[in-house]
């Protein structure tokens, strides 16, 4: 017994997951997956958002995965509860694929959840459970470092901080600026395109968030009601114009085509990038074959490392890129990866990333 008390000791801890979804069915497939991911916990379920609310002081859970539509108290409802009584906990909502669900998802994300997943429709597509299954496992993945950060005992050694990549000298004026995000992305974006609002006056703004079909129209609308600025999901074939902001339609990857000389939007539904589509990486490879080292790239928080070859793309052509700093990103999966391969230009708290933008515009600060 107290060899294995001494065991328990040192092993990693158990990140603790816990349910709140209505259908009991739903609940077991879930645990079972989770159950059977080395790491990870299910310390309980509730079968509506008042009963997480009655749970959640008692099983202390780091992770919770909240259903939308429950009796009793809804998701939506839930959220700022459960945030208000655990500070730090991770939220993954978790709804059907509608228009009005994705508003509600959305307004859920700008509350505080951080991740979203979409449940499959199995009367449609019978191989999507397989693909739902691999989506969460995946987003639990990425949430991991978040938690282990906070158990880490206090003599860990610190990582070793990123390398930089020198500006191309003589610098060259961006003409068009690509922007990739995931986890955390939603709200970061908004802070971020009204700080860019002058910026985008004189040049395009493209933006990848990872998010499913249908989410992304109902985004670009909030954001364009957030910023005041235009902003729509692109269309095929759409020629780029300064004052104009495109989101990558979900499902789709976007990137850009030249074919008259004229720098159009390009859409294609070919396979996922790094579990993503649309990818960062398909935006910045364009970007840097279009306008070379006049484009500009951005890395927001996200999990993952989607947008880290599109650095490397942007870097060969002398292009720079700004990656969000650690401190500021929900999730440094993917400009971590960017900034520790050595292709960030600049490393910056999300509140300075656009003063740096005016900066390599030229415009006054």
């Amino acid at each position: 017994m107290a060899l294995r008390s001494a065991a328990a000791a040192i092993a990693p801890a158990l990140l603790r997951v816990m349910l709140v979804e209505d259908s009991a069915v739903v609940r077991g497939v879930m645990s079972r997956w989770i159950a059977a991911e080395p790491g990870f916990s299910v310390v309980g379920a509730a079968g509506d958002g008042r009963e997480a609310l009655d749970l959640v002081d008692a099983l202390r859970p780091d992770i919770v995965l909240l259903d939308l539509e429950m009796p009793v108290l809804d998701g939506l409802s839930a959220l700022p509860q459960l945030l208000a009584r655990r500070p730090g906990l991770s939220v993954i909502v978790v709804s059907t694929l509608t228009r009005r669900n994705a508003g509600l998802t959305l307004a859920c994300m700008a509350a505080g959840a951080v991740e979203c997943l979409t449940k499959p429709e199995m009367r449609r597509d019978p191989s999507s459970l397989a693909g739902f299954r691999d989506e969460l496992l995946r987003k639990l993945r990425g949430l991991a470092p978040r938690h282990l950060a906070r158990q880490a005992p206090p003599l860990a050694i610190p990582s070793p901080p990123p390398r930089m990549r020198p500006a191309a000298l003589p610098a060259i004026r961006p003409r068009a600026i690509g922007i990739g995000a995931s986890t955390g992305g939603p709200t970061a974006l908004v802070e971020l395109l009204r700080d860019l609002a002058a910026a985008n006056r004189l040049v395009p703004i493209l933006v990848v968030q990872h998010m499913p079909e249908l989410f992304t129209a109902v985004f670009a609308d909030q954001l364009r009601a957030k910023t005041g600025l235009a902003i729509a999901e692109g269309r095929d074939g759409e020629p780029l114009r300064p004052g104009r902001i495109y989101i990558a339609p979900g499902g789709r990857h976007m990137g850009i085509a030249s074919p008259d000389g004229t720098p159009a939007i390009r859409l294609d539904g070919g396979p996922p990038v790094n579990h993503c589509r649309p990818a960062v990486d398909v935006l910045f490879a364009d970007l840097a074959r279009i306008y070379g080292p006049a484009s500009l790239g951005i890395v927001l928080t996200g999990m993952g490392h989607d947008g880290t070859d599109g650095a490397e793309a942007l870097g060969r052509a002398a292009a720079r890129v700004f990656v969000q700093d650690e401190a500021t990103s929900v999730i440094w999966g993917m400009p971590g990866s960017i900034a520790r391969a050595g292709l960030a230009t600049q490393v910056l708290p999300l509140d300075r990333l656009g003063k740096a933008v005016s900066e390599a515009l030229g415009l006054p600060c």
